[in-house]
């Protein structure tokens, strides 16, 4: 009777210690979010004028870069040519909430390494030692690979795709009168879903290891997921021009040969 009564003790205090544990990792994922939003928040002028905003305008880094390479090509048709994009606010409080929404995004963007660390060592006493170290090298492995689909579609595919879209015109008497909101979500959507889409070898490594996925089924179906991805890369750049969209499917197919790789393993 007394050892029942100690080892439901010794268990109910185990569950409550860790109940408390989770209760400080919450705390202190909120405080370290909360500090990074304060910080992004302060830095209003650099953030939209020197990150957001840039791509409006033939002006930026990408767009010189692609006529450089439309004259090294002999190709005036990579070149975009002038133009910029102007925006609108519709709401009485549309630019003080993209302020704030804005501030957050990046915030939580800054700080997925450090959440995913927090999340590791709340998970960590509970895992092997050989597990331990394979769940960190995922958890370094994703943050990587986020922040490189998070660069790759802030600095090649949302600036191709607002300049196509923006500029586009079914006739001359419809003026483009792009709002903020519209501008802001399209950039989080497009930087968000490139990062997930990133993802692809990690998600190829958990799935090996459960069994549901090995390197001989990718390789078998190797020709369709070609043919998928450059669906998908025509999907995610609504360009006329065939180079845009070979330029995201590249990466996506190496993404996709590195899965398998990881199969392997």
């Amino acid at each position: 009777m007394s050892l029942f009564y100690f080892n439901n003790k010794q268990e109910s205090n185990t569950f409550w210690e860790h109940l408390e544990e989770l209760r400080w990792l919450i705390l202190r994922m909120l405080v370290v979010l909360g500090l990074l939003f304060s910080v992004v928040f302060s830095f209003r002028d650099f953030i939209f004028n020197k990150i957001i905003f840039p791509p409006l305008s033939s002006n930026f880094v990408v767009y010189r870069s692609l006529c450089k390479l439309a004259d090294w090509l002999h190709n005036p048709d990579f070149c975009p040519g002038d133009f910029r994009i102007n925006l609108i606010n519709l709401e009485l409080t549309g630019q003080f909430m993209a302020h704030i929404s804005t501030a957050a995004t990046i915030a939580a963007v800054i700080a997925v390494p450090y959440l995913l660390y927090e999340l590791w060592r709340f998970v960590a006493p509970a895992l092997y030692p050989h597990e331990r170290k394979n769940v960190g090298w995922v958890f370094v492995t994703s943050s990587f690979l986020f922040y490189l689909g998070a660069v790759v579609s802030y600095y090649l595919i949302f600036p191709l795709t607002i300049r196509f879209l923006g500029t586009y015109q079914v006739s001359g008497l419809v003026p483009n009168q792009i709002s903020l909101d519209s501008y802001l979500s399209t950039l989080f959507i497009l930087v968000f879903a490139m990062g997930l889409m990133f993802e692809m070898p990690v998600l190829a490594y958990f799935l090996s290891r459960l069994g549901i996925l090995n390197a001989r089924m990718l390789k078998s179906v190797r020709s369709y997921a070609l043919i998928i991805l450059l669906i998908l890369s025509a999907i995610i750049t609504p360009t006329t021009d065939p180079f845009t969209m070979l330029a995201v499917a590249l990466p996506l197919y190496l993404l996709y040969e590195l899965s398998i790789v990881v199969c392997k393993k």
